[in-house]
Parts: structure tokens; C-alpha cells; sequence
């Protein structure tokens, strides 16, 4: 993982990141090894390595062909995912991932269509419905949608550290940082109606999301998961030191709860129950007095404080022999009273000593100046050489520095938070709304907003699962995003029918009309490559490629006349139907349905003997050799067909001017033949003679049956 950006000020507030869209550290890293368990027996061949999502990489391993016919048939290889570095938010799966990916894509597209809609309604100067929501309300409720998908980390804290089976008894699932991060940007630039009281909402986000703030150092978190651990190797829990160094630091980052149901002194833990909190409303099961009007708050909190004062110097304490109880809750009193040192040395993490500030020293403090300066004051206070990406984002946004955001937001969370996290932030900043949208020559005329966008497309369109939702950010970038979408689109496999449909539908619903056909086309001849040339003829004529079904008609010619008299004639058929009879390709196909009807005729004539068959054979023989557009190479194998004709037995059905016109047919041919361009049908080599031998016999009986 990325350090902070050269330059980073002590309080881990990036200078500048120096004309970068996301700094990188030059730092030099200790190499690490990664175990790469593949289970493939040697020998390996090759090992192919590509980068995976994240800070992950793809590992190919192939094993070496086996020549041995009587080898264990072991898979030829194996493909292993390595993550890079360490994490103490866990991964997420590719499969949620995905989901993640799905599920972003209505409320993105719904906000965009309302973005769209209310910029018709400005450059319309048409003021808005009365009951038109504001658009910070809209943007609220994008986050919510977006983030229900990023899962429910909130966990149930304990409620009886006696008992280690209790210490986190209602764990849903591991909070990720993904989450975490959504959460800080949605309260800092979406909320409107928490900004009264933002430092009760970072208190509810650290309890949510304590275990992930820290990389290296111990958290409160830690410390209960460590204490949890050794519960049961204590006999009396008070006498430990550390039980109440537990309670305390608990006490002074706002866990209430655990404080209270742990064996308090009741004077002491009442105090702590009545602890006045400056909110509307309080989660069910968690304690403290709520207060929504500052006068009434600071009441409740001036005599809150007196009463503790006056516990801390009641003569409770000389009655009290058990040492350790008697420091641990005066400890606590003082914690309460907002001793910083106190405070200070309970607290692991500078986010925490910062929430305790809030809770016991300065809870009116407001606006992201004072805020930041306080932040900046933790944090020297409790310095960490290696911050989590969680806390440089949250210096970033406290620091109001808009850039240092949307790079920690890219370096630190990936492309997808990036690409949907700029609508937060453009919702509460108008100086970040200008710094998304400016166009930038150095980045080719587009904006940082269509920037990340296309990015994250890009890692869309690479994936075989997810490249069907990249359209729908590519159509949202107005300067590269279409000439992109219609890039992937002829990019993709045209070889089943499925998913040729599914980008065809693309293409209607973002009326690409000219990529439609193209795909069409290329699929057409795909199929008419790989021998499905019904399935080729259809997908062309959809394009209306006329050049090519041109090319197919001339090739059928070619085909048809060279096995024009067999059986072989049969497999044409269907593609003579699909072709139609249009007169303008190659010449004429119009002349291949004429002899489809021919043969159809004469095999009814042979296998009834129907003389009115026969006759309407005759008929169809006469239009072919009559029709100009009929290609002098079938002549022949029409002709040596019509030889059953010639030959019938109830009398001749072709008469003396028919039968001279066929053999005049008969003599150009003859001639036409000693031409080197001419293409010979596959006949029988006596065919000529034969045909010559029915005309002649025909045309006496014709003439005698004139007689």
C-alpha cells in the first residue's frame, strides 16, 4: 500500500501532491515473499502474472504437457490470487465485488437522470415544483442506496466483560473500510441535518469502525479483543490493573455501555448513565441524555460536571479499601472531568484521544477549522509514522483539502469509490464541484469527474461478469465516453447469439444504430466462416449489407452450378429462401428460386407421373432458358435435368419451336465451352451427348405429333 505523498506535513496533511492526480510514496519498502500454493505437481512450464482488483495480483501457473498416455490426467494449470500487504479490514471477495458493482448502477444512473432533469429545468428558467426536493436530499438518498450495499458493520460492543462468550455477542459481519469511508464522506459533504452535531456522529463511526483505524498500533478495540482473551485466566477481575485501564479507555472514547453493566459503583455508573449528549436521538440500548437546543444541553452539562466534581471529593473515597476499584474510578471521574492527561494516556489512537475531546472537553466544538486544528493537535500528541487510509482520508476532508481526498479516495479505496464518491463530494463543496468539472488540457480536454468515470469503466469492461454495466458510465462522459462505448462494444465476441442480442440492445437503448449494423455484419460472417451460413444470411440482411449477401449470392452460384443436378441441391434450398428474390444481388437470385421451383415440379412429375406436372415442369424449363439472367454455365445441368422431360412416355411435352429453342441453347454452350474462363458443371462426361441425343429423339416425336 502507498504511503503518504512527499511533502505531508507532521499532522498528516499532504502539503500538495504536486500536479499528481494520486501520489505515490518514494519511500523505499522492505521486499516481502507471498506463499504461492498452486498444488500442481512439478514439472511447471510457465508462470504468467497479471494484476488482479485491488492490491491483488492473478498468478498463472502451467504445468508442463504430459506425453504419458497413462498420466493421472492432473488439469494443465491453475490460476492463484495473491493479495499484497497486509490488511486488518479483511478483503473483499471478487463475488461481493460484483454485487457492489450491480447494485451501484441504479442509484448512479437514477442521480444522473435527475442531474440531467434539473439542468433542463435551469437552461429552461423554469423554477422547480413546489414539491421539488432540494439537491443535497437527492444525493442523500444515492448514499443510502449505495451504501445498504456496502453491508451493516455496526456491532453489538460488550455487555459483560466477565463473560467471554459475551464480549461481542451479536457480531453480524467484519466492517470493511470501504464502508467506513462512505460513511465519513456522506457525513462531512451529504448530511445537512447532522452538521449540528457531526462530533456525535464521529463518535457512532469509531465505535462502528475502531478496529480499522489503526495498522500498527493497539486500538481500544484491540485491547477488549486481547482483554477477552485472558478473561478466563483471572479469578477476580478487579484486582487486574488492566480490567479497569480497559474500562476507562471504553469510558473515554464513549462506550458507555460497557462501562455501565461492568460492576460499577452505582453512584459512578448513574453519573455515566446521565452523561449529556448534544443529539436528537440515541440508538435503543445505548444510554446517555439526549439534547437537541444548546441552552438546555449546556444546563444539563454544567450540572452533569458539578455532580462528578462533588463525587471526587465526597469522603467515599477514605471508605473505599479495595486500591485498585478506588484508582480505577477516580481515574474514570477524571476522565469525565476532561483531564487531558488523564485522557491521553487511556486513549492508543490519536482518532480516539480526538472523540474524547469531544465528549468531555470541547463538546460544542463545530466547523472543519476548529475541527481540523484539534485533529491536528491529537496527532502530535499520538504520531503514527504509518497512518491508515481511513485517517489520511479523514485529515484530507477535515483539512478541506478537496484534492487530497479524491486522491486518498483512488489510492486508497480503489476506482469504484472514486467514481461514485465524487457525487458526495461535489454535493457539499462548491469548490470541489469546480475543481471535478474543470476541463484539463493535460488530460485531454476532460474533467477529473470523467476521468475517474472512464477509469472505472475500463476496469468494468475487463472483467467478463461486469462489462455489460460499463456503458452505463461511459454514456455519463460526455467528451470520450460514447467513441469508448462504441469501442467495447465491437470488441466483444459475436460468436453466440446471446450475446450478440444483449449488445444489440445496447445499442438500441443508446441509439448506436451504425455499431448495430457493424456488429451484425462481423457476426454474419463469422457464422458464414464457421459453415452456419443460414444463421450468416440472416444476422446480414438485418445490417442490410448488400455487398456481402452480393458476394454470397456469386459464391452460391458457384456452388449450385458446379452440383447443380444432385441431391447436393437439397442443402442450397434453405439458403435460397433466406437470400429472397431480389433482382439487383449478383444479377440475379431471382433465377435460383425459378430453378428451385423447376425441380420442385419435375420431382413431383417423376414420383406421381402426373402429366399436369409434368407440363407446369415444362413450363418452368421454357422461363429459365428464356430468361437472360440465367448463367450460361447452368444451361447444361438444367438441360441434362430436362432430359426426363424429353423423354416422357405418354408423348412429347415439349414442341417442335421449344425443343429448337433448346437446341439452339444447346449449340452456344458448345461454343461457349472452348472459352478458358468457363466453370464445367460436375455432369457425367457423356451429359452433352445425352442431352444432345433427347433433344433430337424429341423433337421427331414433336414433329410427328404435329403431323
Amino acid at each position: 500500500m502507498p504511503g503518504l505523498a512527499p511533502g505531508d506535513s507532521a499532522g498528516g496533511v499532504p502539503d500538495s501532491v504536486n500536479g499528481t492526480l494520486v501520489p505515490y510514496s518514494s519511500d523505499s519498502h522492505v521486499s516481502a515473499i507471498y506463499p504461492l500454493r498452486h498444488g500442481l505437481n512439478p514439472p511447471i512450464s510457465r508462470v504468467s502474472v497479471s494484476w488482479g482488483r485491488g492490491n491483488s495480483l492473478r498468478v498463472s501457473v502451467f504445468r508442463q504437457p504430459d506425453s504419458d498416455p497413462k498420466s493421472d490426467g492432473e488439469a494443465g494449470g491453475k490460476v492463484v490470487e495473491v493479495t499484497l500487504g497486509k490488511s486488518r479490514d479483511g478483503e473483499i471477495s471478487d463475488a461481493q465485488w460484483r454485487k457492489i458493482a450491480y447494485g451501484s448502477v441504479s442509484p448512479f444512473a437514477l442521480l444522473q437522470s435527475r442531474k440531467n432533469s434539473t439542468a433542463s429545468l435551469s437552461r429552461m428558467q423554469l423554477s422547480p415544483s413546489p414539491y421539488h426536493l432540494e439537491w443535497w436530499e437527492y444525493v442523500m438518498e444515492y448514499s443510502k442506496d449505495i451504501g445498504s450495499l456496502l453491508g451493516d458493520p455496526k456491532t453489538a460492543l460488550a455487555t459483560l466483560i466477565e463473560d467471554p462468550n459475551e464480549v461481542f455477542p451479536k457480531k453480524v459481519e467484519e466492517p470493511s473500510s470501504l464502508k467506513a469511508a462512505w460513511e465519513l464522506m456522506e457525513m462531512f459533504y451529504v448530511d445537512k441535518l447532522s452538521q449540528a452535531w457531526l462530533p456525535e456522529r464521529l463518535v457512532d463511526w469509531l465505535a462502528d469502525y475502531n478496529s480499522l483505524i489503526s495498522i500498527d498500533l493497539p486500538t481500544v478495540h484491540s485491547k477488549l479483543v486481547e482483554f477477552q482473551n485472558q478473561i478466563v485466566t483471572l479469578q477476580v477481575i478487579e484486582d487486574d490493573p488492566r480490567y479497569w485501564d480497559l474500562i476507562s479507555s471504553a469510558l473515554a472514547v464513549g462506550w458507555l455501555e460497557i462501562v455501565t453493566e461492568n460492576g460499577l459503583v452505582e453512584a459512578v455508573a448513574v453519573l455515566i448513565s446521565k452523561m449529556p449528549r448534544m443529539r436528537p436521538a440515541i440508538d435503543a440500548g445505548k444510554i446517555g441524555e439526549c439534547f437537541k437546543a444548546k441552552p438546555d444541553f449546556v444546563k444539563a452539562w454544567e450540572r452533569w460536571r458539578a455532580q462528578i466534581t462533588k463525587l471526587d471529593s465526597s469522603a467515599f473515597w477514605i471508605q473505599c479499601d479495595h486500591r485498585q476499584t478506588r484508582e480505577g474510578l477516580k481515574n474514570m471521574l477524571q476522565i469525565m472531568l476532561g483531564n487531558v492527561d488523564v485522557l491521553c494516556s487511556s486513549t492508543c489512537h490519536w482518532m480516539e484521544l480526538y472523540i474524547s475531546h469531544f465528549l468531555y472537553i470541547r463538546p460544542f466544538t463545530a466547523g472543519l477549522e476548529s475541527m481540523y486544528s484539534l485533529a491536528q493537535k491529537c496527532f502530535r500528541l499520538k504520531h503514527t509514522s504509518n497512518p491508515h487510509k481511513l485517517m489520511r482520508l479523514m485529515i484530507g476532508i477535515l483539512g478541506e483539502n478537496n484534492e487530497v481526498v479524491l486522491a486518498e479516495c483512488s489510492r486508497g479505496f480503489g476506482t469504484w469509490m472514486v467514481a461514485h464518491a465524487i457525487e458526495l463530494l461535489t454535493a457539499g463543496s462548491n469548490e470541489a464541484d469546480i475543481l471535478v468539472h474543470e476541463e484539463r488540457e493535460d488530460l485531454g480536454g476532460i474533467s477529473l469527474e470523467e476521468l475517474h468515470r472512464l477509469v472505472y469503466a475500463q476496469l468494468l469492461s475487463s472483467h467478463l461478469l461486469t462489462w455489460q454495466i460499463a456503458p452505463i458510465y461511459l454514456t455519463s462522459c460526455m467528451r470520450q465516453g460514447m467513441g469508448l462505448l462504441e469501442i467495447l462494444l465491437l470488441k466483444q465476441p459475436v460468436q453466440e447469439n446471446q450475446m450478440l442480442l444483449k449488445n444489440l440492445e445496447i445499442c438500441r437503448l443508446y441509439e448506436l444504430d451504425g455499431i448495430s449494423s457493424h456488429l451484425m455484419e462481423i457476426s454474419g460472417m463469422y457464422h458464414w466462416k464457421h459453415g452456419r451460413k443460414g444463421c450468416a444470411v440472416f444476422w446480414l440482411q438485418q445490417a442490410h449489407d448488400e455487398v456481402r449477401l452480393s458476394g454470397i449470392a456469386s459464391q452460391l452460384f458457384d456452388s449450385v452450378g458446379k452440383s447443380i443436378s444432385g441431391e447436393s441441391f437439397k442443402q442450397w434450398e434453405g439458403l435460397i429462401e433466406l437470400l429472397g428474390s431480389e433482382g439487383q444481388l449478383a444479377g440475379g437470385l431471382d433465377f435460383l428460386h425459378k430453378y428451385r421451383d423447376f425441380k420442385k415440379c419435375l420431382q413431383h412429375a417423376e414420383s406421381r407421373k402426373d402429366a399436369d406436372a409434368a407440363r407446369q415442369a415444362v413450363e418452368s424449363l421454357m422461363s429459365l432458358m428464356r430468361n437472360a439472367s440465367t448463367p450460361q454455365r447452368f444451361w447444361l445441368p438444367i438441360l441434362y435435368d430436362a432430359v426426363k422431360l424429353l423423354s416422357w412416355d405418354e408423348g412429347p411435352l415439349i414442341n417442335v419451336g421449344q425443343t429448337n429453342l433448346l437446341l439452339n441453347k444447346l449449340q452456344e454452350l458448345s461454343v461457349a465451352r472452348l472459352r478458358p474462363d468457363f466453370v464445367e458443371a460436375e455432369l457425367p462426361t457423356q451429359a452433352l451427348n445425352h442431352v444432345r441425343y433427347s433433344l433430337a429423339t424429341n423433337l421427331g416425336r414433336a414433329i410427328l405429333g404435329e403431323l
